[in-house]
């Protein structure tokens, strides 16, 4: 899949295309299924399926003080992007003067001009230009006047709960620590990726060495608890290891700090600090608690551990 980092990297003479527009943020469910509607009518078309997103997301530039923490960051979505067919992203840089750009100007300089779009797949909820003055009807219209179809897609639905399948629902999941069926949303675990920085080496005082994500790691961090789940080396590319992972701050040593640490199960001889890994969340083993001493927190990690290798089904 190519990515083309805004305009300038699209090569002239692109297209023909099929093009879709969004955020994207988590590519869950519902995503890839508009994403293989794409995919689908660019192959019966002989076009190249695109898929438009942007970077930062736009509560970012319109509502900086409540913009909601991004399930992925820009290099896993692009990944996630990838696996569905696409043939090329393009990231458009989201700041004010883009916003501000009249509905037609949009269509005609990121669309028309640059993609040459036979078909523009949108949902029934597109909004766009300035003032989000611009939506589907508008989208039909520019359609017409520039020579490419408009296919609306209404909300794509869990068959099972009947709800629509959102990155908004998803963080919902998350905030609650319920990644059981955030990951069923996702069609995979919610996962952080960051660099190990060092921490206050309590864990390993105690008999379990932890590595501490640096705060500033891609992917939104879940509700405080433990959870079994996993850590993949080498930016998710290594050897993938069982793990008890907790978020919190640490009551028990009255912690101020919110911290992801992520404890390998066994290992106590690995040195992570610096390496980018990606920790995986696989389900939620009980709520951050506070304990009266050393011991009836150790007893608790060992068996917050002998739990998590059941789930994760590795043997002791």
């Amino acid at each position: 899949m190519q990515v083309w980092q805004g305009l300038g990297q699209v090569p002239p003479g692109t297209g023909p295309s099929v093009v879709t527009i969004g955020n994207f943020d988590g590519v869950h469910a519902g995503h890839r299924e508009v994403l293989a509607r794409v995919v689908s009518e660019a192959r019966t078309r002989g076009a190249l399926a695109v898929a438009m997103t942007f970077d930062p997301h736009p509560a970012v530039v319109h509502r900086p003080g409540e913009a909601p923490p991004q399930l992925t960051g820009l290099a896993d979505k692009l990944t996630l992007l990838a696996e569905t067919g696409l043939d090329a992203v393009l990231v458009v840089a989201y700041t004010a003067d883009f916003a501000a750009q009249p509905a037609e100007r949009f269509v005609r300089r990121y669309l028309v001009d640059s993609l040459a779009p036979v078909l523009v797949v949108v949902g029934h909820d597109v909004r766009f230009g300035a003032g989000n003055a611009g939506d589907r009807a508008t989208m039909a219209q520019l359609g017409e006047r520039f020579g490419f179809e408009v296919d609306v897609l209404e909300d794509v639905l869990d068959p099972d709960e009947q709800r629509r399948w959102s990155s908004t629902w998803a963080r919902a999941l998350l905030a609650e620590g319920n990644v059981e069926e955030l990951a069923e949303l996702l069609g995979r675990p919610h996962h952080m990726r960051g660099a190990v920085v060092h921490g206050e080496a309590r864990g390993r005082q105690l008999g379990f060495p932890t590595a501490n994500l640096d705060p500033a790691s891609a992917g939104a961090v879940p509700a405080d608890g433990v959870y079994a789940g996993w850590l993949v080396r080498d930016g998710g590319a290594g050897d993938r290891l069982p793990a008890a992972i907790s978020v919190g701050t640490n009551p028990t040593f009255d912690g101020e700090t919110r911290q992801v640490e992520a404890h390998v199960i066994g290992r106590t001889d690995l040195d992570l600090y610096g390496e980018e890994v990606v920790v995986e969340f696989v389900a939620l083993l009980r709520p951050t608690l506070r304990f009266d001493g050393i011991d009836p927190l150790v007893a608790q990690m060992h068996a917050d551990c002998a739990r998590a290798l059941a789930i994760l089904g590795v043997a002791r």
